[in-house]
């Protein structure tokens, strides 16, 4: 099997920098397609501090000879770049002798401008190295990097139990352990840089110099732009990833999954690639050398957007239930060690109406585990506790309605109530009360007026 056989020359070139990418190489890019001047991919390498220029040209052909070489060594001489240069020449196939003599010579020389040669053989086993398909030149996705999916400076459960801080009548005592599971979630973060101009007959009309970052899901299907939120969480700790070690993790929660990446990054470098070329295309309005106006399309080329690195690593997603009497409570989060990102609270949510955010009071219900909004809480009578209108067990006394965990406890106010002197039955409505008074006092005052008194 030849490597790579059935891609085209640019083709070939677009696989090879992102193999470079994946190598460490830094500011790899593309040079212009239309007059590349023997040189097809540029970038940049840091040796002992010092940032070098490697020039690439790549050769999707049988065999390459010491022409080519030649050639791109004096490429090299004439790049524009502030410090040391140096070549490499890539081929899907293999170095005539004279090419690979030529290249010995500037190492033996010790020239200003060396020039590393990378056959098909070589290929394959850098392939092995990065996961690429020498099938189809696409480069699978090696990931077994994750954020932590806790805090190592507190309980695993600790997320939860701050958030049932904010409930009232309930204590973190009164809270059994939460089953918590975490899925590892494949992500990459991308950046990439917009370069284009576009000119007419009276000059720039437009121009793009722009980086973007953002950070995509990658699980199966169409790849999804995380929120503006989940993507700072993803990039602000990229350098503080961990093992993915599914048996360690096993021992801290109760139950583990690992998602798997969807696609492959070339894939993913594609569909960045079309999505930012939608997102530059604009239309502007311009006036001509003839006074008259004009509006043109521009949409920026392929070749002028270059991804600078596609980074994937697995975004923990938490997810801890607790179970309270008659009800369940889910807590989601995206995790990055102490840092998170919510993405479902079924605490500070009432089960009774569609009443829901940390802005709202919620209250517990020992009677029957809810956890409702202020408009579905009252105080049961007897114990003066918290109950929800859900579960509570009503009648009416002094023409108010009155809240019971349950039936005994409506049985013995029954009782209580019969026992009751007048004055205090009157006070179990205390608004009707205070309500008879005014108008016992209006009657009085009126009858005062009518008789002359006052």
């Amino acid at each position: 099997m030849a490597v790579l056989d059935d891609l085209s020359g640019f083709e070939f070139e677009d696989v090879m920098e992102d193999v470079f990418r994946n190598l460490g190489y830094e500011n790899v890019r593309q040079a212009d397609r239309t007059a590349d001047e023997g040189r097809d991919v540029i970038m940049e390498e840091v040796v002992d501090g010092t940032r070098r220029a490697i020039i690439v040209e790549c050769k999707h052909t049988g065999t390459v000879g010491r022409p080519v070489v030649q050639k791109l060594h004096s490429a090299i001489a004439t790049f524009d770049f502030d410090g040391p240069k140096r070549g490499m020449v890539v081929t899907t196939g293999r170095f005539t002798n004279p090419a690979q003599e030529y290249a010995d010579r500037l190492q033996q020389n010790d020239d200003p401008h060396p020039i590393e040669l990378l056959d098909g053989e070589d290929l394959r086993e850098i392939a092995d190295e990065i996961g690429l398909d020498l099938y189809n030149g696409r480069i699978e996705i090696l990931c077994d990097e994750t954020l932590r999916p806790y805090d190592p400076a507190a309980d695993v459960d600790a997320p939860v139990q701050e958030a049932f801080r904010d409930i009232e009548n309930i204590g973190a005592a009164d809270l059994p352990a939460p089953h918590s599971q975490v899925t590892f979630r494949p992500v990459v973060a991308v950046t990439a840089d917009t370069n284009a101009v576009f000119e007419t007959s009276v000059g720039v009309i437009h121009r793009i110099n722009e980086r973007t970052q953002f950070v995509v899901h990658a699980e199966r299907g169409q790849p999804q732009l995380a929120d503006d939120d989940v993507a700072s969480l993803v990039t602000e700790n990229l350098h503080a990833t961990v093992d993915l070690d599914v048996e360690r993790f096993a021992e801290v929660f109760d139950a583990v999954d690992e998602q798997r990446f969807g696609q492959t990054q070339t894939e993913y470098k594609e569909w960045a690639v079309d999505r930012l070329q939608d997102y530059h295309t604009t239309t502007v309005t311009y006036t001509g050398d003839n006074n008259v106006t004009y509006n043109k399309t521009c949409e920026p080329n392929l070749s002028d957007i270059s991804v600078q690195s596609i980074e994937p690593v697995y975004l923990p997603e938490v997810c801890h239930t607790t179970e309270l009497r008659n009800y369940s409570y889910s807590y989601e989060y995206f995790a990055a060690g102490p840092s998170r990102v919510t993405s479902e609270d079924g605490i500070h949510s009432c089960v009774h109406c569609e009443t829901s955010g940390v802005d709202e009071t919620y209250s517990y219900c020992p009677n029957c585990g809810a956890i409702a909004c202020s408009s579905h809480i009252k105080t049961e009578r007897l114990e003066q506790e918290p109950v929800c209108t859900g579960c509570a067990v009503t009648d009416r006394f002094a023409l108010k309605t009155k809240y019971f965990y349950d039936e005994d406890n409506l049985d013995a106010f029954r009782e209580e109530y019969t026992e009751m002197p007048i004055h205090e039955k009157a006070m179990e409505n205390t608004p009707l009360v205070g309500g008879g008074l005014v108008a016992m006092l209006l009657v009085i005052v009126g009858l005062l007026v009518t008789a002359g008194i006052i």
